[in-house]
Formats: structure tokens, C-alpha cells, sequence
């Protein structure tokens, strides 16, 4: 528009027309203005907004990123720990399960013992029972063997064959 008007100045005069010049510059200079306050600063403060939440958005998601790494290593400390505290629980129940197989070992050699002693003591209690048959039989034999002697009399060596005999007799009772 200013260069048409210009153009047709110039052509219609001949020669340059100043007050129209001057017009047209005043015109361009109002329209600057009115595109700087109506235009422009508007479309700077959108800008400007557009900006600062494109920080705001880069700050959060820095923020973000902090807080993530954080949580990650709390994750990190809180699985190592929970590492830790299975690898102490398995411990202690493997010390557990040594002390209990102690502990059932020890009483299976007492109760084997406390059989053993037992077995011991019936053996010496059958012994002495059967010391004591053996003693009745060997009171029995002397009885008879009194009997028999008394009712004949014998030579040494008869007493001693009758005595082989109960004896040798006595062991076959038994």
C-alpha cells in the first residue's frame, strides 16, 4: 500500500510530494506502534508463558528424575538389607537345626545308654537268678548225693564218679 502510493505520487506529479510522504511515514510509525501494543506484546507474553512452563516442565521432570534415583538406591538399600536379613535368617536356622540334631543326638545316646544299662542289669538280674537256681540245684545235688552216700557207703573214687554224674546231670536239667 505505501509503495503504491508512492509510485502513483510520483507518477501523477512529477515530482516527490512530501506531505503525503510524511502521511504515509506517520501512518507506518502508528501502525508499528498499534501492531507493538496489540501484536507484539501479546504474542511475547504467550511466548514468555510458553517458556517458563517449558522450564517449569524441564525443573519438574529434573525433580522427577532426583526423586526417582532417590527412591531407586532406598530400593536398592532396602532389598540388600532384606538380602542381608534372609541370609541371617537362613544361618540361624541352619545353627538351629545343628543345635536340634545335637540336641536329638545327644538324647538318643542317653536313651541307648539308659538301655544299654538296662540290658546290663537284666543280664546281671538273670545271672544272679540263675546263680541262685544253680546254688538250689547244687543244694538239691548235695542233698541227694548225702542221701545216696549215706545210704551206702563208698569208696573215693565211687563218690567221685556220683558226683560227675549229678553234676553232668544238673547241667542237662538245665
Amino acid at each position: 500500500m505505501l509503495t503504491s502510493g508512492f509510485v502513483l505520487g510520483l507518477a501523477a506529479h512529477g515530482h516527490l510530494n512530501t506531505g503525503d510522504i510524511l502521511f504515509q511515514l506517520i501512518m507506518f510509525i502508528i501502525l508499528l506502534v498499534l501492531l507493538k501494543i496489540f501484536a507484539w506484546k501479546p504474542l511475547m507474553g504467550i511466548m514468555k508463558q510458553r517458556e517458563d512452563h517449558i522450564a517449569n516442565e524441564i525443573e519438574a521432570a529434573e525433580k522427577s528424575r532426583v526423586e526417582a534415583n532417590k527412591l531407586l538406591e532406598e530400593q536398592r538399600s532396602i532389598l540388600k538389607e532384606a538380602r542381608q536379613e534372609a541370609q541371617t535368617m537362613i544361618e540361624n536356622a541352619k545353627k538351629q537345626g545343628d543345635i536340634q540334631r545335637e540336641e536329638i543326638i545327644a538324647i538318643a545316646r542317653g536313651e541307648s545308654e539308659r538301655i544299654k544299662e538296662a540290658a546290663k542289669l537284666e543280664i546281671e538280674q538273670q545271672k544272679e537268678k540263675a546263680v541262685a537256681a544253680l546254688r538250689e540245684q547244687v543244694a538239691s545235688l548235695s542233698v541227694l548225693i548225702a542221701s545216696k552216700v549215706i545210704e551206702k557207703e563208698l569208696s573215693a573214687a565211687d563218690q567221685e564218679k556220683l558226683i560227675s554224674d549229678y553234676i553232668q546231670e544238673a547241667g542237662e536239667k538245665r
